[in-house]
């Protein structure tokens, strides 16, 4: 029976852009850096040029992890999106659309990993600015997820939902309880939960807090929340998620801490 012990972080990173105007990618990987989590989930991730993957391929080539892509709005600048860093083998890959009507674009992330000998699954998003969004999107999100007690499944990302009891949080707590959430949000005075962490099954999930350093509170204008998952897995192996899709590789071969 594999045991998984991990280190998850979820983190918007303003496009590389700091509470002063600048953009600085170095200061992201910087704080990715001390955030020193072995999956992470990223928002609002730009990639300029004409490659997709351009800034999240250095990052994970800093790092010494593997990325995958998250597209979820291109234009003639670039690609605008979700993206996930893990230090463990990735095995499938979903994204699916999540936009509703006439509103930004918006999307998720998911992708199986191989972990300690056990499958998990991790899922990233952004949800929308709307109220009457949100509550859609969540749904939306939890029809593609096909969450079991027997799977590890973490959900990881930057909601939008500031009120304690909105609609869309409503939503997610029907499967994933509600878990501590740390204020993230705005990085100079910490106000409101936007970042989240969620777990299934739901004993998983320790340790959540924020990140907050000197660099932190610079280099975008939402913190990093981090949290400790630790999980009995009653299946070894096992995948819900399916697509023909092929995550951007680093040097990075193995799992574990050691690879930074």
């Amino acid at each position: 029976m594999p045991s998984v012990r991990v280190q998850v972080a979820s983190y918007n990173i303003h496009r590389g852009v700091g509470r002063d105007g600048r953009y600085n990618p170095g200061r992201i990987l910087r704080v990715l850096q001390e955030v020193n989590a072995d999956i992470v989930a990223l928002q609002e991730v730009d990639f300029p040029g004409p490659h997709p993957h351009h800034f999240l391929t250095w990052l994970a080539a800093q790092l010494g992890m593997t990325a995958v892509g998250g597209p979820v709005r291109t234009s003639a600048a670039g690609t605008y999106g979700n993206a996930l860093l893990t230090r463990y083998p990735v095995r499938n890959v979903r994204r699916w659309d999540l936009s509703v009507g006439r509103h930004e674009p918006r999307g998720a992330l998911a992708a199986d990993m191989l972990c300690q000998g056990a499958m998990i699954h991790v899922v990233t998003t952004h949800l929308g600015l709307w109220p009457t969004e949100r509550p859609r999107q969540a749904t939306k999100l939890l029809e593609g997820l096909h969450v079991t007690e027997e799977e590890l499944t973490i959900l990881m990302g930057d909601l939008n939902e500031w009120q304690l009891w909105g609609k869309s949080l409503r939503v997610l707590r029907k499967v994933f309880g509600a878990p501590v959430s740390p204020p993230t949000f705005p990085t100079a005075w910490p106000l409101l939960a936007l970042d989240r962490i969620w777990v299934s099954p739901r004993g998983a999930l320790f340790e959540v807090h924020t990140h907050q350093s000197r660099l932190s509170r610079t280099a975008s204008d939402h913190l990093p929340v981090k949290a400790e998952i630790r999980f009995e897995s009653v299946h070894g192996t096992g995948s819900v998620m399916r697509e023909d899709y092929e995550p951007t590789p680093t040097s990075s071969t193995g799992c574990g801490r050691s690879m930074l």
